[in-house]
């Protein structure tokens, strides 16, 4: 088990300045309005809806709140690594070194969970923290390219961050994510990616760059860089495909929002028929699921032949999707019981007002995650991946049978 240590910090200040693309980039930080989400209580907003989802965390902690916060974590359970996060970047932190060394000597390892490396500007810091107990990193790479890191990661450090990022692949396990970006870094992504296997990484994510609102942009900082389209999802996904094919059997290639060609994910379970029979035989009721485009023919392929309609808002992700998509819903879609996304940035009692307003319906959270993203995948095999999804599809059924009972 890992022990979650979270350093704080935001985007923009803690990391050495934004990066072009970094989707924090354009927030109005002084004109924040709630989205509403399964957190809130009785009114519209919350922490994490409000400043987590902004990443507005404040500066980085002090080195004697991080220390007590691994002290008290370390009370009541045993660990075997510690995974250090951040609102910034982890690299930039004053006193990774020093932190690093100082759990190295309670004898845990250490995971450096996603960093750019843009606060490294010597080699041997990747070495002394290899030292004190690193042995595994995220890194976010975006290209091999150091002038390309320069221009578009603000990295004024981009060669000695390659030089360390190096150094981590050969003694680390080091996973590692490319935001693709049509017409900027995709053109040289064959050359990063041969780089990462060279060097040792163990595993990379492609990230489809999304830039309106309908990608993901849902707070108001649309577009991120003027003029740019990005790659649509069929044409992510042939770029993911085409990296695995030729890379899959160095590296594990994985894609957000999709897809993991090794297992099958999103919805694996879509491919499996005798999977499909026996879950759809357990569906007793009747209801209509709200979901966004990329699960939309995953979930209409699933429910076949049952009482389940699927209704599918203008938004890539279906955790993305906020009251503004449910306000578009044609009204005359829905059955009298409705399961909107579990993480879905909505209020409970707006979606239930916005989507009976011709008449009563039964409006609940579904299931928080259907299936398995990229980021995460990438550590499942296709059977474990199988029956992740089988878990939660007899969830998300248990749902349906119990509010959408037939009358």
């Amino acid at each position: 088990m890992n022990l979650l240590v979270d350093l704080k910090g935001e985007p923009g200040k803690n990391c050495n300045g934004f990066c072009k693309f970094c989707y924090f980039r354009k927030i109005n930080k002084n004109n924040i309005e709630p989205l509403g989400c399964k957190y809130c209580q009785f009114t519209i907003g919350c922490d994490y809806c409000l400043y987590s989802v902004r990443e507005m965390n404040g500066d980085f902690l002090p080195l004697p709140f991080v220390i007590s916060q691994i002290q008290s974590g370390l009370l009541f359970k045993r660990y075997e690594k510690v995974n250090i996060t951040a609102g910034g970047d982890v690299s930039c932190y004053p006193y990774l070194e020093e932190l690093c060394k100082w759990i190295n000597k309670l004898g845990l390892n250490i995971h450096l969970g996603y960093t750019s490396g843009k606060g490294f500007y010597d080699k041997e810091i990747a070495k002394r923290l290899v030292d004190y107990g690193v042995d595994e990193v995220t890194f976010s790479v975006f290209s091999t390219n150091p002038q390309l890191r320069k221009e578009w990661m603000n990295d004024k450090n981009a060669e000695t961050a390659l030089k360390c990022l190096e150094y981590f692949c050969e003694h680390c396990e080091v996973h590692c994510a490319i935001l693709v970006i049509p017409g900027i870094n995709d053109k040289d992504l064959e050359k990063t990616v041969s780089d990462l296997v060279n060097f040792g990484a163990k595993a990379v994510i492609l990230m489809r760059f999304a830039n309106r609102e309908d990608q993901g942009l849902i707070l108001g900082n649309a577009p991120i860089i003027e003029g740019v389209e990005p790659h649509s999802l069929e044409e992510f996904k042939n770029i993911v495909k085409q990296v695995h094919d030729e890379f899959g059997d160095k590296i594990r290639v994985t894609g957000t929002p999709l897809y993991d060609p090794i297992a099958g994910t999103p919805f694996a379970i879509a491919s499996e028929d005798k999977i499909l029979e026996r879950l759809r035989n357990k569906v007793e009721g009747e209801a209509t699921i709200i979901t966004g485009r990329v699960a939309y023919p995953y979930l209409r392929k699933i429910f076949n032949d049952t009482d389940v309609n699927i209704v599918k808002v203008e938004k890539d992700i279906a955790d993305l999707i906020t009251a503004k998509d449910l306000e578009k819903i044609n009204l005359k879609e829905l059955k009298d019981t409705v399961i909107f996304p579990g993480k879905a940035f909505v209020h409970d009692e707006v979606a239930k007002k916005l989507l009976s307003r011709d008449r009563e319906r039964i409006v609940v959270r579904g299931v928080d995650q259907l299936t398995l993203d990229g980021e995460v995948s990438g550590s499942y095999t296709r059977e474990e991946a199988i029956k992740f999804e089988i878990e939660a599809f007899n969830e998300l059924i248990g749902i349906i049978n119990f509010f959408g009972m037939k009358r």
